[in-house]
Formats: C-alpha cells, structure tokens, sequence
C-alpha cells in the first residue's frame, strides 16, 4: 500500500497492518500458511505445465478432482504433506520442493 494511502485511512480513524495482525496469528502459524501457499501455487504451475487437467491429476494421485482443487487453493483441509507428496509424483525433486519453500517471506 502506498504510503499517501495509509496515511489518509489512518487520518480517517481506520487501522492498517498486515493480514497477521488483523488474525493475530503468531509468526509460525503465518510461515505455516506462506509455505502452504508457496506449495499449492508451485502445484497449479507444475500441473499447467504438463498440460494437465485437475482430474488427470488427480488420478495420478488417486485421488478427486474435488481434493486437487482444494490442494490448489491451499485450502485448510489439506495437509503439507499431501502437498509435498502431489508435487513429487510430478516429478518435482527434493531441492525443487526446498525451493519452493523458501520463495514466499511471511
């Protein structure tokens, strides 16, 4: 945000600050939601890349297409491990994954 901006909303009495502040979220639980959403943004990549479809991906994985849309959304319901595990059986390697990883700053 523009800096004339924050000034301006704080000049009118509203607050500004980060999403982890408005949800008061410890510093490990915003690395835990930045390395989820680095993992299901890296997965849409990878599956986009190869030209697949949620559904061909998902029975790759033996899964639903229901649960690799969720995976992409980095939806609640979704474990890193499943994310980790997704992203190896498309060939990602472990230093990919590494990488990954550490591309978002919470």
């Amino acid at each position: 945000m523009r800096e004339s901006k924050k000034k301006r909303l704080e000049a009118a009495g509203w607050r500004v600050g980060s999403t982890a502040d408005f949800l008061d979220l410890t510093p490990e639980e915003s690395a835990l939601i930045e390395m989820k959403l680095a993992l299901a943004e890296s997965l849409k990549r990878r599956r986009t890349r190869r030209r697949l479809t949620q559904t061909q991906l998902a029975e790759i994985l033996e899964s639903s297409q229901s649960r690799v849309a969720k995976m992409e959304a980095a939806d609640p319901s979704v474990s890193l491990d499943l994310l980790v595990q997704a992203l190896l059986s498309l060939g990602a390697s472990r230093q990919e994954v590494a990488k990954v990883l550490g591309t978002r700053a919470a």
